[in-house]
Protein backbone atom coordinates (compact mmCIF):
# COMPACT_ATOMS: atom_id res chain seq x y z
CA UNK A 1 0.00 0.00 0.00
CA UNK A 2 1.35 3.64 -0.82
CA UNK A 3 1.51 5.60 1.91
CA UNK A 4 2.41 9.20 2.60
CA UNK A 5 4.02 10.24 6.10
CA UNK A 6 4.12 14.23 7.12
CA UNK A 7 5.78 15.00 10.17
CA UNK A 8 8.65 16.67 11.31
CA UNK A 9 12.03 14.73 11.66
CA UNK A 10 11.35 13.53 15.11
CA UNK A 11 10.52 10.15 17.19
CA UNK A 12 6.90 10.39 16.38
CA UNK A 13 7.91 9.64 12.66
CA UNK A 14 10.36 7.21 13.35
CA UNK A 15 8.06 4.90 15.13
CA UNK A 16 5.14 5.29 12.52
CA UNK A 17 8.02 4.47 9.70
CA UNK A 18 9.08 1.30 11.48
CA UNK A 19 4.84 -0.08 12.10
CA UNK A 20 4.58 0.71 8.44
CA UNK A 21 7.56 -1.35 7.00
CA UNK A 22 6.02 -4.06 9.05
CA UNK A 23 3.04 -3.78 7.11
CA UNK A 24 4.56 -3.65 4.03
CA UNK A 25 3.86 -0.09 3.11
CA UNK A 26 5.74 2.01 0.33
CA UNK A 27 6.42 4.81 2.49
CA UNK A 28 7.11 8.19 1.41
CA UNK A 29 8.01 10.59 4.26
CA UNK A 30 7.59 14.29 4.35
CA UNK A 31 7.13 17.65 6.32
CA UNK A 32 4.03 20.01 5.90
CA UNK A 33 6.19 22.33 3.88
CA UNK A 34 6.57 20.00 1.38
CA UNK A 35 3.34 19.17 0.58
CA UNK A 36 1.23 20.57 -2.11
CA UNK A 37 -2.29 19.19 -1.25
CA UNK A 38 -3.12 19.20 -5.24
CA UNK A 39 -0.28 16.70 -5.88
CA UNK A 40 -1.08 14.53 -2.98
CA UNK A 41 -4.97 14.82 -3.81
CA UNK A 42 -4.00 13.84 -7.80
CA UNK A 43 -1.22 10.87 -6.60
CA UNK A 44 -1.84 7.02 -5.81
CA UNK A 45 -1.64 7.09 -2.19
CA UNK A 46 -3.45 5.05 -0.81
CA UNK A 47 -2.90 6.46 3.15
CA UNK A 48 -1.92 9.51 3.94
CA UNK A 49 -0.53 9.60 7.81
CA UNK A 50 -0.38 12.86 10.14
CA UNK A 51 1.95 12.70 12.84
CA UNK A 52 0.90 15.64 14.75
CA UNK A 53 -2.47 17.46 14.08
CA UNK A 54 -1.49 21.25 13.56
CA UNK A 55 -3.24 24.33 12.36
CA UNK A 56 -1.53 23.79 8.59
CA UNK A 57 -2.13 20.01 8.75
CA UNK A 58 -5.68 20.58 9.34
CA UNK A 59 -5.74 22.92 6.20
CA UNK A 60 -3.97 21.21 4.36
CA UNK A 61 -6.27 17.97 4.83
CA UNK A 62 -9.66 20.13 3.72
CA UNK A 63 -7.78 20.99 0.71
CA UNK A 64 -7.31 17.54 -0.38
CA UNK A 65 -10.79 16.30 0.60
CA UNK A 66 -11.76 19.59 -1.55
CA UNK A 67 -10.12 18.23 -4.37
CA UNK A 68 -12.29 16.13 -6.89
CA UNK A 69 -10.18 13.14 -6.90
CA UNK A 70 -9.77 12.46 -3.44
CA UNK A 71 -12.42 9.81 -2.63
CA UNK A 72 -9.83 6.79 -2.39
CA UNK A 73 -7.11 8.53 -0.26
CA UNK A 74 -7.92 7.73 4.09
CA UNK A 75 -5.92 10.47 5.94
CA UNK A 76 -5.26 9.57 10.21
CA UNK A 77 -3.90 11.82 12.19
CA UNK A 78 -2.29 11.29 15.82
CA UNK A 79 -3.61 12.61 18.60
CA UNK A 80 -1.64 13.95 21.74
CA UNK A 81 -2.79 15.35 24.92
CA UNK A 82 -1.73 18.86 23.32
CA UNK A 83 -4.25 18.51 20.45
CA UNK A 84 -7.06 15.98 22.13
CA UNK A 85 -9.30 19.55 23.16
CA UNK A 86 -9.16 20.60 19.30
CA UNK A 87 -10.58 17.17 18.06
CA UNK A 88 -13.95 19.25 16.58
CA UNK A 89 -11.47 20.71 14.15
CA UNK A 90 -9.65 17.25 13.38
CA UNK A 91 -13.31 15.98 12.82
CA UNK A 92 -14.44 18.76 10.04
CA UNK A 93 -11.15 18.98 8.20
CA UNK A 94 -12.05 15.44 7.17
CA UNK A 95 -9.51 13.08 8.54
CA UNK A 96 -11.15 9.63 8.46
CA UNK A 97 -9.35 8.31 11.53
CA UNK A 98 -7.43 9.41 14.64
CA UNK A 99 -5.00 7.61 17.21
CA UNK A 100 -5.13 8.70 20.66
CA UNK A 101 -3.41 5.83 22.04
CA UNK A 102 -0.22 6.08 23.21
CA UNK A 103 2.76 5.42 20.16
CA UNK A 104 4.92 3.15 22.33
CA UNK A 105 2.01 0.51 22.43
CA UNK A 106 3.07 -1.37 19.44
CA UNK A 107 0.06 -3.72 19.46
CA UNK A 108 -2.60 -1.13 19.64
CA UNK A 109 -0.60 0.88 16.92
CA UNK A 110 -0.77 -2.00 14.53
CA UNK A 111 -4.26 -2.45 15.14
CA UNK A 112 -5.00 0.81 14.16
CA UNK A 113 -2.78 0.96 11.51
CA UNK A 114 -4.46 -2.73 10.12
CA UNK A 115 -7.96 -0.46 10.16
CA UNK A 116 -6.57 2.23 8.30
CA UNK A 117 -5.98 -0.12 5.89
CA UNK A 118 -9.27 -1.50 5.47
CA UNK A 119 -10.89 1.55 5.52
CA UNK A 120 -8.58 2.73 2.10
CA UNK A 121 -9.60 -0.63 0.90
CA UNK A 122 -12.96 -0.26 1.23
CA UNK A 123 -12.64 3.11 -0.13
CA UNK A 124 -10.68 1.93 -2.99
CA UNK A 125 -13.12 -0.86 -4.15
CA UNK A 126 -16.28 1.38 -3.59
CA UNK A 127 -14.93 3.87 -5.65
CA UNK A 128 -13.91 1.20 -8.22
CA UNK A 129 -17.58 0.28 -8.36
CA UNK A 130 -19.12 3.64 -8.36
CA UNK A 131 -17.15 4.73 -11.51
CA UNK A 132 -18.10 1.45 -13.17
CA UNK A 133 -21.81 2.63 -12.32
CA UNK A 134 -20.94 5.79 -13.46
CA UNK A 135 -19.50 4.42 -16.61
CA UNK A 136 -22.66 1.70 -17.03
CA UNK A 137 -25.37 4.68 -16.48
CA UNK A 138 -23.24 6.61 -18.83
CA UNK A 139 -23.50 3.78 -21.38
CA UNK A 140 -27.14 2.76 -20.61
CA UNK A 141 -28.13 6.72 -20.68
CA UNK A 142 -26.15 7.10 -24.21
CA UNK A 143 -27.97 3.75 -25.74
CA UNK A 144 -31.03 4.52 -24.08
CA UNK A 145 -31.23 8.55 -25.33
CA UNK A 146 -30.02 7.35 -28.61
CA UNK A 147 -32.33 4.83 -29.67
CA UNK A 148 -35.05 5.43 -32.28
CA UNK A 149 -37.72 3.71 -29.98
CA UNK A 150 -39.45 5.08 -27.20
CA UNK A 151 -38.23 3.65 -23.83
CA UNK A 152 -40.43 4.44 -20.13
CA UNK A 153 -40.13 3.28 -16.73
CA UNK A 154 -42.65 3.10 -14.58
CA UNK A 155 -42.52 2.13 -10.52
CA UNK A 156 -45.50 -0.28 -8.92
CA UNK A 157 -47.56 2.85 -8.75
CA UNK A 158 -47.41 3.39 -12.59
CA UNK A 159 -45.54 6.40 -12.31
CA UNK A 160 -43.10 7.61 -15.12
CA UNK A 161 -39.64 7.43 -13.93
CA UNK A 162 -37.80 7.69 -16.96
CA UNK A 163 -38.75 9.23 -20.53
CA UNK A 164 -35.99 9.30 -23.37
CA UNK A 165 -36.01 11.56 -26.10
CA UNK A 166 -37.66 9.40 -28.34
CA UNK A 167 -40.46 8.97 -26.14
CA UNK A 168 -40.50 12.99 -25.88
CA UNK A 169 -40.54 13.31 -29.94
CA UNK A 170 -43.26 10.47 -30.01
CA UNK A 171 -46.00 11.62 -27.03
CA UNK A 172 -45.43 15.14 -27.46
CA UNK A 173 -44.39 15.93 -23.52
CA UNK A 174 -41.19 17.26 -22.38
CA UNK A 175 -39.52 14.71 -19.96
CA UNK A 176 -40.20 16.95 -16.88
CA UNK A 177 -44.16 17.35 -18.28
CA UNK A 178 -44.42 13.19 -17.08
CA UNK A 179 -41.68 12.07 -14.88
CA UNK A 180 -43.95 11.48 -11.55
CA UNK A 181 -46.79 11.46 -12.94
CA UNK A 182 -49.53 8.59 -14.11
CA UNK A 183 -48.24 6.66 -17.23
CA UNK A 184 -52.18 6.92 -17.98
CA UNK A 185 -51.61 9.99 -18.91
CA UNK A 186 -50.16 8.56 -22.16
CA UNK A 187 -53.53 6.27 -23.02
CA UNK A 188 -56.92 7.59 -24.63
CA UNK A 189 -59.75 6.47 -22.90
CA UNK A 190 -60.97 3.85 -22.03
CA UNK A 191 -57.95 2.66 -21.29
CA UNK A 192 -56.77 5.53 -19.10
CA UNK A 193 -59.11 4.39 -16.97
CA UNK A 194 -58.86 0.79 -16.53
CA UNK A 195 -54.90 1.27 -16.53
CA UNK A 196 -54.74 1.47 -12.67
CA UNK A 197 -56.89 -1.29 -12.74
CA UNK A 198 -54.98 -3.59 -14.17
CA UNK A 199 -51.42 -2.53 -12.62
CA UNK A 200 -53.53 -3.68 -9.37
CA UNK A 201 -54.69 -6.68 -10.42
CA UNK A 202 -51.48 -7.75 -11.13
CA UNK A 203 -49.64 -6.87 -8.65
CA UNK A 204 -52.47 -9.24 -6.61
CA UNK A 205 -52.59 -11.95 -9.15
CA UNK A 206 -49.63 -12.32 -11.33
CA UNK A 207 -51.76 -12.43 -14.77
CA UNK A 208 -50.33 -10.61 -17.19
CA UNK A 209 -51.96 -8.92 -20.26
CA UNK A 210 -48.57 -7.22 -21.35
CA UNK A 211 -45.98 -7.44 -18.96
CA UNK A 212 -43.31 -9.83 -21.00
CA UNK A 213 -45.67 -10.61 -23.94
CA UNK A 214 -45.66 -7.40 -26.03
CA UNK A 215 -49.19 -6.15 -27.86
CA UNK A 216 -50.03 -3.80 -30.05
CA UNK A 217 -52.07 -0.58 -28.21
CA UNK A 218 -53.32 2.75 -28.74
CA UNK A 219 -51.12 5.64 -27.60
CA UNK A 220 -52.03 9.44 -26.83
CA UNK A 221 -50.09 12.44 -27.78
CA UNK A 222 -50.04 15.51 -25.57
CA UNK A 223 -52.49 17.21 -28.34
CA UNK A 224 -55.17 14.55 -27.55
CA UNK A 225 -54.31 12.50 -30.89
CA UNK A 226 -53.68 9.22 -31.05
CA UNK A 227 -51.80 6.62 -32.73
CA UNK A 228 -51.53 2.88 -33.10
CA UNK A 229 -48.21 1.65 -31.21
CA UNK A 230 -46.45 -1.63 -30.78
CA UNK A 231 -45.39 -2.02 -26.73
CA UNK A 232 -42.79 -4.69 -25.02
CA UNK A 233 -42.82 -4.36 -21.37
CA UNK A 234 -40.19 -6.02 -19.27
CA UNK A 235 -40.34 -5.96 -15.44
CA UNK A 236 -37.40 -6.12 -12.93
CA UNK A 237 -37.43 -6.86 -9.18
CA UNK A 238 -35.22 -4.89 -6.81
CA UNK A 239 -35.02 -5.30 -3.09
CA UNK A 240 -37.57 -3.11 -2.56
CA UNK A 241 -39.33 -2.43 -5.61
CA UNK A 242 -40.49 -3.16 -9.09
CA UNK A 243 -39.48 -1.37 -12.13
CA UNK A 244 -41.20 -1.76 -15.02
CA UNK A 245 -39.80 -0.44 -19.10
CA UNK A 246 -41.44 -0.02 -21.99
CA UNK A 247 -40.11 -0.02 -25.06
CA UNK A 248 -42.82 2.27 -27.85
CA UNK A 249 -42.61 1.54 -31.47
CA UNK A 250 -45.03 4.07 -33.53
CA UNK A 251 -46.61 2.05 -36.12
CA UNK A 252 -48.55 4.54 -38.16
CA UNK A 253 -47.20 4.23 -41.27
CA UNK A 254 -47.57 0.64 -41.21
CA UNK A 255 -50.86 0.18 -40.35
CA UNK A 256 -51.69 3.11 -43.18
CA UNK A 257 -49.98 0.75 -45.73
CA UNK A 258 -51.64 -2.49 -44.37
CA UNK A 259 -54.83 -0.55 -44.50
CA UNK A 260 -54.59 0.99 -48.02
CA UNK A 261 -53.52 -2.44 -49.45
CA UNK A 262 -56.76 -4.31 -47.30
CA UNK A 263 -59.22 -1.19 -48.34
CA UNK A 264 -58.40 -2.09 -52.32
CA UNK A 265 -58.66 -5.18 -51.62
CA UNK A 266 -62.08 -4.87 -49.88
CA UNK A 267 -63.34 -2.55 -52.48
CA UNK A 268 -62.25 -5.49 -55.13
CA UNK A 269 -64.47 -7.83 -53.14
CA UNK A 270 -67.20 -5.41 -52.70
CA UNK A 271 -66.98 -4.86 -56.62
CA UNK A 272 -67.25 -8.46 -57.57
CA UNK A 273 -69.83 -9.34 -54.87
CA UNK A 274 -71.88 -6.10 -56.67
CA UNK A 275 -71.25 -7.28 -59.89
CA UNK A 276 -72.81 -11.18 -58.96
CA UNK A 277 -75.49 -9.17 -57.35
CA UNK A 278 -76.60 -6.98 -60.01
CA UNK A 279 -75.09 -8.25 -62.84
CA UNK A 280 -75.26 -12.44 -63.00
CA UNK A 281 -77.71 -12.24 -60.61
CA UNK A 282 -80.05 -10.28 -62.69
CA UNK A 283 -78.96 -12.24 -65.79
CA UNK A 284 -79.70 -15.39 -64.26
CA UNK A 285 -82.99 -13.57 -62.89
CA UNK A 286 -84.17 -13.11 -66.28
CA UNK A 287 -83.13 -16.51 -67.61
CA UNK A 288 -85.25 -18.03 -64.98
CA UNK A 289 -87.99 -15.99 -65.63
CA UNK A 290 -87.80 -17.41 -69.24
CA UNK A 291 -87.06 -20.66 -68.30
CA UNK A 292 -90.11 -20.82 -66.16
CA UNK A 293 -92.46 -19.87 -69.03
CA UNK A 294 -90.97 -22.09 -71.94
CA UNK A 295 -91.27 -24.58 -68.55
CA UNK A 296 -95.30 -23.49 -68.18
CA UNK A 297 -95.88 -23.64 -72.29
CA UNK A 298 -94.30 -27.13 -73.30
CA UNK A 299 -96.25 -28.26 -70.13
CA UNK A 300 -99.67 -27.32 -71.34
CA UNK A 301 -98.55 -28.90 -74.49
CA UNK A 302 -97.89 -32.14 -72.92
CA UNK A 303 -94.63 -31.60 -74.77
CA UNK A 304 -91.98 -34.83 -74.40
CA UNK A 305 -88.76 -31.93 -72.86
CA UNK A 306 -91.34 -30.19 -70.49
CA UNK A 307 -89.97 -31.67 -67.73
CA UNK A 308 -86.38 -31.61 -68.72
CA UNK A 309 -87.09 -27.84 -68.97
CA UNK A 310 -88.55 -27.82 -65.49
CA UNK A 311 -85.66 -29.02 -63.86
CA UNK A 312 -83.37 -26.48 -66.20
CA UNK A 313 -85.56 -24.02 -64.69
CA UNK A 314 -84.97 -24.87 -61.19
CA UNK A 315 -81.18 -25.52 -61.03
CA UNK A 316 -81.00 -21.76 -62.75
CA UNK A 317 -83.01 -20.29 -59.18
CA UNK A 318 -80.65 -22.50 -57.83
CA UNK A 319 -77.90 -21.10 -59.76
CA UNK A 320 -79.25 -17.09 -59.05
CA UNK A 321 -79.89 -17.72 -54.77
CA UNK A 322 -76.26 -19.38 -55.32
CA UNK A 323 -75.14 -16.10 -56.64
CA UNK A 324 -76.98 -13.92 -54.48
CA UNK A 325 -75.33 -15.81 -51.29
CA UNK A 326 -71.87 -15.77 -52.54
CA UNK A 327 -72.60 -11.73 -53.06
CA UNK A 328 -74.06 -11.26 -49.68
CA UNK A 329 -70.76 -12.93 -48.36
CA UNK A 330 -68.61 -10.74 -50.51
CA UNK A 331 -70.50 -7.90 -49.37
CA UNK A 332 -72.04 -8.49 -45.41
CA UNK A 333 -72.25 -4.76 -44.18
CA UNK A 334 -74.46 -1.97 -46.03
CA UNK A 335 -71.81 1.08 -45.48
CA UNK A 336 -73.17 3.29 -42.38
CA UNK A 337 -73.23 2.33 -38.74
CA UNK A 338 -77.00 0.67 -38.91
CA UNK A 339 -75.67 -1.62 -41.53
CA UNK A 340 -73.43 -3.16 -39.09
CA UNK A 341 -76.05 -3.60 -36.32
CA UNK A 342 -78.43 -5.04 -39.41
CA UNK A 343 -75.57 -7.50 -40.84
CA UNK A 344 -74.93 -8.76 -36.89
CA UNK A 345 -78.32 -9.24 -36.19
CA UNK A 346 -78.54 -11.64 -39.48
CA UNK A 347 -75.31 -13.33 -38.29
CA UNK A 348 -76.57 -14.13 -35.33
CA UNK A 349 -79.93 -15.64 -36.75
CA UNK A 350 -77.44 -17.37 -40.00
CA UNK A 351 -75.16 -18.94 -36.83
CA UNK A 352 -78.21 -20.62 -35.03
CA UNK A 353 -79.16 -22.19 -38.28
CA UNK A 354 -75.76 -23.23 -39.30
CA UNK A 355 -74.00 -24.07 -36.23
CA UNK A 356 -77.28 -25.30 -33.86
CA UNK A 357 -76.02 -22.75 -31.03
CA UNK A 358 -78.20 -20.35 -29.20
CA UNK A 359 -77.06 -16.78 -30.73
CA UNK A 360 -77.78 -13.47 -29.21
CA UNK A 361 -77.21 -9.90 -30.22
CA UNK A 362 -77.51 -6.77 -27.68
CA UNK A 363 -76.76 -3.02 -28.59
CA UNK A 364 -76.24 0.18 -26.77
CA UNK A 365 -75.86 3.50 -28.68
CA UNK A 366 -75.83 5.02 -32.41
CA UNK A 367 -73.03 3.84 -34.08
CA UNK A 368 -70.96 6.41 -36.71
CA UNK A 369 -68.13 5.35 -38.25
CA UNK A 370 -66.75 7.42 -41.37
CA UNK A 371 -64.54 4.54 -42.77
CA UNK A 372 -67.00 1.91 -44.42
CA UNK A 373 -63.71 -0.54 -44.08
CA UNK A 374 -63.85 -0.21 -39.75
CA UNK A 375 -68.13 -1.52 -40.24
CA UNK A 376 -66.67 -4.25 -42.38
CA UNK A 377 -63.18 -5.57 -39.72
CA UNK A 378 -65.86 -5.46 -37.03
CA UNK A 379 -67.96 -7.71 -38.82
CA UNK A 380 -65.33 -10.09 -39.85
CA UNK A 381 -64.36 -10.11 -35.90
CA UNK A 382 -67.28 -10.81 -35.11
CA UNK A 383 -67.81 -13.51 -37.56
CA UNK A 384 -64.38 -15.25 -36.76
CA UNK A 385 -65.12 -14.95 -32.82
CA UNK A 386 -68.54 -16.94 -33.33
CA UNK A 387 -66.32 -19.45 -35.72
CA UNK A 388 -63.86 -20.04 -32.69
CA UNK A 389 -66.39 -20.23 -30.40
CA UNK A 390 -68.00 -23.24 -31.66
CA UNK A 391 -65.48 -24.95 -33.94
CA UNK A 392 -62.47 -24.68 -31.16
CA UNK A 393 -64.68 -24.02 -28.01
CA UNK A 394 -67.07 -26.55 -28.76
CA UNK A 395 -69.55 -23.52 -27.55
CA UNK A 396 -73.58 -24.28 -27.24
CA UNK A 397 -74.18 -20.29 -26.19
CA UNK A 398 -72.71 -16.77 -28.00
CA UNK A 399 -73.31 -13.26 -26.97
CA UNK A 400 -72.28 -10.35 -29.06
CA UNK A 401 -72.74 -7.07 -26.92
CA UNK A 402 -71.84 -3.79 -29.26
CA UNK A 403 -71.83 -0.22 -26.77
CA UNK A 404 -70.70 2.87 -28.14
CA UNK A 405 -70.28 5.63 -25.71
CA UNK A 406 -68.69 9.06 -25.83
CA UNK A 407 -65.55 7.48 -25.54
CA UNK A 408 -65.22 4.53 -27.01
CA UNK A 409 -66.57 1.98 -29.24
CA UNK A 410 -66.64 -1.85 -27.79
CA UNK A 411 -67.96 -4.82 -29.03
CA UNK A 412 -67.53 -8.25 -27.21
CA UNK A 413 -67.95 -11.29 -28.34
CA UNK A 414 -68.45 -14.51 -25.25
CA UNK A 415 -69.06 -17.86 -25.14
CA UNK A 416 -69.73 -20.69 -22.85
CA UNK A 417 -67.25 -23.22 -24.34
CA UNK A 418 -63.66 -24.49 -22.94
CA UNK A 419 -62.14 -21.28 -23.69
CA UNK A 420 -58.61 -20.26 -24.78
CA UNK A 421 -55.98 -22.06 -23.39
CA UNK A 422 -53.55 -20.65 -21.10
CA UNK A 423 -50.81 -20.30 -23.80
CA UNK A 424 -52.99 -18.89 -26.66
CA UNK A 425 -50.57 -15.88 -27.27
CA UNK A 426 -47.92 -18.09 -27.76
CA UNK A 427 -49.79 -20.74 -30.10
CA UNK A 428 -52.49 -18.77 -31.38
CA UNK A 429 -53.86 -19.64 -34.87
CA UNK A 430 -54.60 -17.93 -37.50
CA UNK A 431 -57.86 -16.85 -36.51
CA UNK A 432 -56.52 -15.17 -33.70
CA UNK A 433 -53.71 -13.16 -35.90
CA UNK A 434 -56.70 -12.45 -38.41
CA UNK A 435 -58.86 -10.67 -35.87
CA UNK A 436 -55.72 -8.97 -34.44
CA UNK A 437 -54.59 -7.83 -37.79
CA UNK A 438 -57.82 -6.40 -38.18
CA UNK A 439 -58.46 -4.71 -34.60
CA UNK A 440 -55.06 -3.13 -35.40
CA UNK A 441 -56.14 -1.38 -39.03
CA UNK A 442 -58.95 0.27 -37.10
CA UNK A 443 -56.98 1.55 -34.88
CA UNK A 444 -58.78 -0.83 -32.18
CA UNK A 445 -57.56 -2.71 -28.93
CA UNK A 446 -58.09 -6.49 -29.08
CA UNK A 447 -58.40 -8.58 -25.57
CA UNK A 448 -58.92 -12.28 -25.15
CA UNK A 449 -59.70 -13.03 -21.54
CA UNK A 450 -61.92 -15.42 -19.80
CA UNK A 451 -66.15 -14.70 -19.80
CA UNK A 452 -67.90 -14.62 -17.33
CA UNK A 453 -70.16 -17.43 -18.92
CA UNK A 454 -67.32 -19.90 -18.23
CA UNK A 455 -65.90 -19.62 -21.40
CA UNK A 456 -63.95 -17.30 -23.95
CA UNK A 457 -64.43 -13.50 -24.18
CA UNK A 458 -63.12 -11.29 -27.21
CA UNK A 459 -63.36 -7.77 -26.96
CA UNK A 460 -62.66 -4.92 -29.56
CA UNK A 461 -62.27 -1.42 -28.28
CA UNK A 462 -61.98 1.61 -30.52
CA UNK A 463 -61.51 4.66 -29.17
CA UNK A 464 -63.51 7.96 -29.90
CA UNK A 465 -61.64 11.02 -30.01
CA UNK A 466 -63.38 14.04 -29.09
CA UNK A 467 -63.92 17.65 -31.55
Amino acid sequence: MNTLLIGKNSESVHILEQALKIRRHNITTKTITEIDPDDVAASNYSLMVLCESTPESLKMCRKIKAADNHDSLVIITILNENTIDHFNEVLESGVDQCIVESLYDEKRLDIRLAFAEKLARDKTERNIIEEKLRESEARYRSIVETTVDAIITINEKALIRTFNQAAEKLFQYQANEVIGQNVNILMPEPYKKEHDDYMHNYLQTGRRKIIGIGREVTGRRKDGSTFPMYLAVSEVKLRDQRIFTGIVRDISEQRRLESEVLRTSEYERRRIGQDLHDGLGQMLTGIGLISKNVAQSLKKENHSHAEQTQEITDLIKEADQYARELARGLVPVELDGEGLTTALERLTTHAEKLFGIRCNFHSKGKLKLEDATHVTHLYRITQEAINNAVKHGDASEVAIKLVVSKTHIRLMIEDNGVGFQKDWDKKGGLGVRIMQFRAGLVGANLEISDSQKGGARVTCTIPIIGD
